[in-house]
């Protein structure tokens, strides 16, 4: 009797693999401006406007992935964080996991150590273009400070996107 090993492969998840992504929400006290940065020169999108903040390391909790990545692009020390919403984002480039925090305390000066450009904005944002990903937080925190919250400001043609 010949006895045959068969073997199952193992099952392909049908979800697409989720990057988990940390993302900081400063609000300036003095005024609710927002800082907004603009993506470096080397990255998808470049030039395009986002809030700070950065991929999950091995391990990393969201707070301890955003205090290491406000470090290393804006050169900030973050000394609150308040976890606030996740979203999902299907970008071209990647499916991301947003890990919204909110942020009013930090130390030190900003210093863009990408290359990348800042402002402080107050809503709605005057930048262009901005990544889809923020508006959902853009209307959520237009509604927080009752404004109106229209989207189509922040359509870019399709023609000018860049994967």
């Amino acid at each position: 009797m010949t006895v045959t090993a068969v073997t199952t492969p193992a099952p392909v998840s049908a979800e697409p693999q989720h990057t988990e992504v940390a993302v900081g929400v400063l609000i300036r006290e003095s005024d609710g401006a927002l800082l907004i940065t603009s993506r470096p020169e080397g990255k998808p999108r470049a030039g395009w406007w986002e809030f700070p903040g950065g991929k999950l390391e091995a391990g990393e909790t969201v707070e301890q992935a955003l205090r290491r990545e406000l470090q290393e692009e804006i050169g900030i020390t973050i000394t609150n964080c308040l976890p606030w919403k996740v979203t999902e984002h299907a970008y071209s480039h990647a499916l991301v996991r947003l890990h919204w925090c909110k942020i009013t305390q930090w130390e030190g000066e900003f210093a863009m150590l990408e290359g990348q450009q800042m402002a402080w904005q107050q809503l709605p944002l005057e930048v262009r273009p901005v990544l889809e990903g923020s508006l959902p937080v853009l209307q959520w925190l237009s509604e927080e400070r009752g404004l109106p919250f229209d989207a189509a400001v922040y359509v870019v043609e399709e023609s000018k996107k860049i994967a």
